[in-house]
């Protein structure tokens, strides 16, 4: 992310372990939003979460809180 004039100029980052191209993508804000986006839709919004969301969202997958069985 880069100051463009007041604006932000939003840069999403994919996890390493994102090898197909299917991937969920993370980019950070000056304002401390954080935006969330599935790599396969770009055409849809991007989730947004404050910056204590995203810790408490983070720590619950950490926590397994999301694992589906198989």
């Amino acid at each position: 992310m880069r100051d463009n004039g007041g604006r932000d100029e939003v840069v999403f980052r994919r996890g390493g372990r994102c090898d197909d191209g299917k991937c969920v993508e993370v980019a950070r804000l000056a304002s401390g939003l954080v935006l969330l986006r599935d790599s396969k839709d770009l055409s849809r919004p991007p989730l947004a979460f404050t910056s204590e969301e995203w810790e408490v969202f983070t720590q619950a997958v950490r926590d397994g809180e999301f694992d589906v069985d198989r």
